[in-house]
Parts: C-alpha cells; sequence; structure tokens
C-alpha cells in the first residue's frame, strides 16, 4: 500500500477525534485524522507526523495524518490501511496460513457483522477479520487501545463461523516494526482479552503480523508470537 503527496509536520494539538492542529513550513495547519482512536501515547505535541495531501479540492482538510514517529519508530495509524495490506498480501499468497485462493471480496456481511475479507478457496470458504493496532509498550503491541464493543462481537461471531464451517481468522495487524509479540489489553478490556482467548480454544486462527512502514507506504511483514 503506497501513499501519494507526503510531507513532515509537527503535531501541536487534537481538538476532537477527527481533526488535529500541526505546524507545516511554520505554519498552523487544520488536517484531518484517519484514526478516531485515543492515540494519547502517539500525537504528543512536538511528535513528527507524516501527511498525506488530498486529491480532492472540495475537502475542507488539505491533509491528512497517516503516521507518527514515536521516538525512531515509524508507526502508521491509519485506521483504513490495515484491511488493504492483508488483502494484498492475500492475493500475493503472503499469508501462509491460508495458502492460495481463488476468490476475494471485501466488506462481507455475515450474520450481524460485516468481516473485512471474504474468500474462496478450493472447496473451502473463510472469513477474515482485521484489527489494526497502534499502542506499544517495551517492545509489546497491545489492543485495544479503548474499550471496543465492535471488536467483542466480531470475535464472537467469528467463532460461529467457525462452528458453522467456515475458515475463521483474526489477523492482527502491528502497524509498526520490529516488535516482539502481542498480547491483548487486559487492563483496558478484559472482555475482549476473554474472547479472544476463548475464539482460541474454540479453533478460530488468530495471527499477529508486524507490517513494514515507511513514510509513504506499508506493507505485511513477519508474523510474530501472540500471548493470551
Amino acid at each position: 500500500m503506497e501513499y501519494k503527496n507526503i510531507r513532515q509536520a509537527i503535531f501541536l494539538k487534537r481538538p476532537n477525534r477527527f481533526i488535529a492542529i500541526v505546524n507545516i513550513d511554520n505554519q498552523e495547519e487544520t488536517v484531518h485524522v484517519k484514526n478516531t482512536g485515543r492515540c494519547k501515547e502517539l500525537l504528543t505535541e512536538g511528535a513528527k507526523v507524516i501527511l498525506e495531501k488530498s486529491d480532492n479540492p472540495k475537502r475542507k482538510t488539505r491533509y491528512s495524518i497517516i503516521a507518527v514517529y514515536k521516538g525512531n519508530m515509524l508507526i502508521n495509524m491509519d485506521s483504513q490501511v490495515p484491511n488493504a495490506v492483508v488483502a494484498e498480501a492475500l492475493r500475493e499468497g503472503k499469508i501462509l496460513e491460508i495458502g492460495e485462493v481463488s476468490l476475494i471480496k471485501r466488506e462481507v456481511t455475515y450474520s450481524k457483522s460485516r468481516f473485512d475479507i471474504y474468500y474462496e478457496k478450493s472447496e473451502k470458504k473463510g472469513f477474515i477479520e482485521v484489527k489494526g493496532v497502534t499502542l506499544e509498550r517495551d517492545g509489546v503491541a497491545l489492543f485495544p487501545d479503548a474499550p471496543t464493543i465492535r471488536g467483542l462481537r466480531h470475535v464472537h461471531e467469528m467463532i460461529k463461523a467457525k462452528q458453522e464451517g467456515y475458515e475463521a481468522n483474526l489477523i492482527l495487524l502491528i502497524q509498526m516494526d520490529g516488535i516482539e509479540h502481542f498480547m491483548p489489553n487486559k487492563e483496558m478490556d478484559k472482555e475482549f482479552a476473554s474472547a479472544l482467548s476463548l475464539a482460541n480454544k474454540k479453533g478460530v486462527n488468530i495471527m499477529a503480523y508486524n507490517s513494514v512502514v515507511k513514510e509513504n507506504s506499508i506493507s505485511i511483514g513477519k508474523r510474530i508470537e501472540i500471548k493470551l
């Protein structure tokens, strides 16, 4: 996944979930934030951020924040990109646990949820739900960074899909590189952590992957250990 028309800026403040104020060439500019999560540990005053310029002249904001430096670590924080990265990797056969597929569909409704990816291979059919992860502490990736009722529902629906004969996969895409392992953020959301453990016991394939992140691109990296 590549971005076009990028540039650096300095983060100043975030008035609400959707916009931020940044400094571009000593001028304050209001920009769109492509992640409605808290991201408090990322969007700190003075942090270097990466912006993508919109090609839509009717937009109120010219730029969107797509990534941020946390020290020397570059973290992609575009919440819309993980699904595309995983779909791209699936098409290219990079997710070895699933293998080659003959059909891929995005955003497919199942029961009361909409899963990110539906696929077919040989006589098998399966679903993939993707969760982008931007929270890191001491080399450990954590999810979620806020209680997630929607995420909890997705996990339970994935268990149901598995019981009904589908291949069921939950992929945690760590939107950075150099992470040692993934853990559910039990302090933030005990219910989600418990559901993840249950899904694992019920046969849902839970995977975590690092990403190769550059200022103008992001792609899937290596699979990492999960500690439930």
